[in-house]
């Protein structure tokens, strides 16, 4: 009995001893496992921030740099710096607004937040026409088959559910204007230039189904179309009026003179070369104000904030005058202004962007 009871004895410790070296092992594994994670976190974290300021720069500084610096630098700069930058503007935590303070209190009731866009030359075409909807307002051309511009008006509350789309339909009230087909096979959207979603929460069916007119369609790219556009109408529509208030848009397009495309086909419509989105907003005595402007090329899971200019060039590029009716003293240095970055967002509202994006 007494051999039994020792042999029992050394056979629990020597289980002992080896599930304590088996515990020293998995701890010895966890903290490195911990401290490995940490580096890594701490790593992603540094090249995230060095990222964001990165991106932060002016297109031209960007383009510089990318041409200079080795190439799997600035691809590893763009890939963390972009998400990066687009959370920490969203945060309000970087950047800064193009904002001045204008004592005139915001328009009531208006599609337009100081006066509709003018002709000052070309490239803009000398036969634009203007179309109110009621709820949004175009520049229809005939001669390019398309609206040169549209304005609308987006407030914070969605009035309207509204399940499904519409159909297109030919615009039988303006002159020249394109049917449905004619986009078929053609390797391009129908673009909105009103927004279907932001049209449709706010006033109805009924206004809808304007947005659907061909009168309101251009032909888009797919890639730009569902992608970083999208993306910027749904943050104006669904995040930025929850933070900012009321919103007034202008969106346009425009080509270079020297190098018209058409339609592939039959067609005569005109092929915009880029597109454009300015957007203003009045807080008391605060007016902000931001624009970007997007090539047709503008690849899948772009984002909008690289995108980001002044009016000013947008005016000098599509021939128009902008907000022609503010005052020099506020309308010159809004207009000349270069923001870093994309409108905040309400804190809640951040990851509800970041699934705008990677929807699209």
């Amino acid at each position: 009995q007494k051999v039994l009871c020792v042999a029992q004895c050394h056979q629990a410790w020597a289980q002992m001893s080896a599930k304590k070296k088996r515990n020293k092992r998995r701890n010895k594994f966890r903290a490195w496992s911990t401290k490995i994670g940490l580096a890594l976190f701490t790593l992603l974290t540094a090249i995230s921030l060095a990222g964001a300021w990165f991106v932060h720069h002016p297109k031209r500084w960007l383009e510089e740099k990318s041409n200079s610096w080795p190439g799997f630098v600035t691809e590893i700069l763009y890939y963390f710096g972009n998400p990066a930058g687009d959370i920490l503007d969203a945060a309000g935590l970087t950047g800064h607004d193009a904002v001045y303070e204008y004592d005139l209190p915001a328009p009531e009731r208006s599609v337009f937040f100081a006066g509709a866009p003018k002709r000052i030359g070309p490239p803009a075409p000398e036969d634009i026409q203007i179309i109110d909807r009621g709820d949004f307002v175009i520049g229809w051309s005939s001669s390019l088959r398309h609206a040169v511009w549209c304005a609308y008006h987006v407030t914070p509350g969605e009035n309207h559910q509204i399940s499904g789309r519409a159909r297109f339909q030919q615009d039988k009230s303006v002159r020249n204007a394109a049917k449905p087909g004619d986009y078929a096979k053609t390797g391009f959207d129908r673009g909105h230039m009103a927004p279907n979603h932001a049209i449709s929460t706010r006033y109805g069916v009924e206004a809808q189904k304007k947005t659907f007119l061909m009168s309101n369609i251009v032909p888009q790219t797919p890639s730009l179309n569902r992608g970083a556009w999208r993306e910027f109408e749904h943050r104006i529509a669904d995040l930025w009026t929850k933070k900012w208030g009321e919103i007034w848009v202008i969106v346009g397009c425009y080509s270079d003179l020297d190098d018209r495309q058409v339609l592939p086909g039959s067609t005569d419509i005109d092929v915009p070369e880029r597109f454009y989105q300015i957007i203003v907003a009045q807080n008391g005595m605060d007016v902000r104000a931001l624009a970007i402007d997007m090539p047709q090329s503008t690849p899948y899971g772009a984002y909008p904030a690289r995108n980001i200019t002044t009016i000013d060039a947008i005016e000098k590029s599509s021939g128009l005058d902008f907000l022609p009716e503010l005052p020099g003293f506020i309308q010159s240095p809004l207009e000349a202004e270069l923001p870093t970055r994309l409108w905040p967002c309400r804190f809640i509202d951040i990851f509800r962007m970041l699934r705008i994006h990677f929807k699209y």
